[in-house]
């Protein structure tokens, strides 16, 4: 029985993370609507993405160490109840200050507490094809731009994009918090467990990230999301500049997204057959190379064919980190691993976007942004490549003995 229900954990981790990396994502949809409605600047709108980013990161790590203390039912649930309200709080905004508080702050605090918890949570009842259950939960969330996006889309066409928004919220209640009550911890621990589970938590912070074990995973997760993020999202931009139709150069940003979906799945089967630290610097690898030859990208036809790799490559190592979270530092703490993990990422994805417009404002070129991309890559690979030896089979806690 408790075999087949960690699939209705992996199913619901997939679920509920779709629906909030849907609804802080789809603020590109109600970009226009708003600043018509309202009249605020697109720069004060979009800013409550980059508030997104952040407080994700901050929140990651308080959400990942409460799930470790409390379990994700507790904080899943709150995080259901925190997206409905901020989707229903921005939708009443009155002034601009009040929307980026509701959508960029609150929305983003919400959507944290999905991701690291989930992740845990669902590691806490694999000790085989862990991989694969990962890559799934991340495979949910990577459907995100393919649902709540046209959804958006349509409901504001259909009535105002503050109907729409108070809709989507009220869904998102609909849909959250029953899903969250299929949450549980896994079957009992056996007294050495419950044992080895309290030796893990009464280890100090700073004890566990400042590990070499998380330093090299916390390192390499910042440099891999800095070298793909400012591709990813300037992609269009510099597909149009190489003479790429508007609506064309959309799709190869939606060709990535579907290769992601593809790249979880297969890389974390290749995880768990060869490992899962060959599979992720071997994906480090294609990755910094893929940024590279984008510089020679001349027809659509190359820049689908880059995109399908670029996007499976991306999407293919970014569950790997919790995987190489808790094959280090055991189950018991990795919420607050993976959480720390997640707040770097964060900042690493938040930094791309911003290097990539000042490289075309300074040099009225996106060469830049991809060299510089590509060695920004090449450098996550060399920290790759300096994870210590992973423990046994039986997690060790950070600082015992490989």
């Amino acid at each position: 029985m408790a075999r087949a229900y960690r699939w209705v954990i992996v199913a619901a981790g997939g679920l509920m993370g779709c629906v909030a990396a849907g609804t802080m994502f789809s603020l590109a949809i109600f970009l226009e609507p708003v600043a018509s409605d309202t009249g605020w600047s697109r720069a004060g709108i979009s800013t409550a993405m980059t508030l997104n980013f952040l407080v994700m990161g901050v929140g990651g790590f308080l959400w990942g160490s409460l799930t470790d203390r409390f379990g994700a039912r507790i904080v899943v649930l709150i995080g259901s109840v925190l997206l409905g309200l901020a989707l229903v709080l921005a939708s009443r905004a009155e002034s601009l200050l009040a929307f980026q508080l509701a959508y960029g702050t609150l929305v983003g605090l919400a959507a944290s507490a999905f991701f690291a918890p989930m992740i845990a949570a669902v590691m806490t009842w694999f000790d085989t094809r862990r991989g694969l259950a990962i890559s799934l939960v991340s495979a949910g969330m990577g459907m995100a731009p393919m649902t709540v996006s046209p959804l958006a889309r349509t409901l504001i066409s259909a009535y105002d994009w503050r109907t729409a928004m108070l809709m989507i919220g009220v869904g998102a209640w609909v849909i959250l918090l029953p899903t969250a009550l299929l949450i549980r911890r896994p079957p009992a621990l056996s007294a050495d467990d419950q044992a080895s589970a309290v030796e893990a938590r009464r280890q100090p912070l700073s004890r566990l990230l400042l590990a070499p074990q998380f330093l090299v995973l916390g390192f390499t997760f910042f440099a891999c999301c800095a070298a793909h993020s400012g591709p990813i999202f300037h992609m269009v931009s510099y597909a149009m500049l190489c003479g790429i139709a508007p609506m064309t150069a959309v799709s190869i940003y939606s060709v990535e997204g579907l290769a992601g979906l593809g790249g979880r799945v297969l890389f974390g089967v290749l995880a768990d057959r060869i490992g899962v630290k060959p599979v992720l610097v071997a994906g480090l690898l294609v990755q910094a190379a893929v940024i590279s030859a984008y510089l020679a990208a001349d027809s659509l036809t190359s820049f689908y064919t880059l995109a399908v790799i670029f996007g499976g490559t991306y999407g293919g190592v970014m569950p790997l980190y919790a995987v190489l979270a808790r094959e280090y530092f055991g189950p018991h703490v990795v919420g607050t691993v993976f959480g720390a993990a997640t707040m770097l990422s964060s900042v690493g994805m938040a930094f791309g976007p911003l290097a990539g417009g000042w490289a075309f404002d300074a040099f009225a070129s996106y060469q830049w942004l991809f060299i510089g991309s590509a060695l920004v890559g090449l450098g996550a690979v060399s920290i790759a490549l300096a994870f210590p030896p992973l423990p046994g089979k039986t997690p060790q806690p950070a600082g015992a003995p490989a």
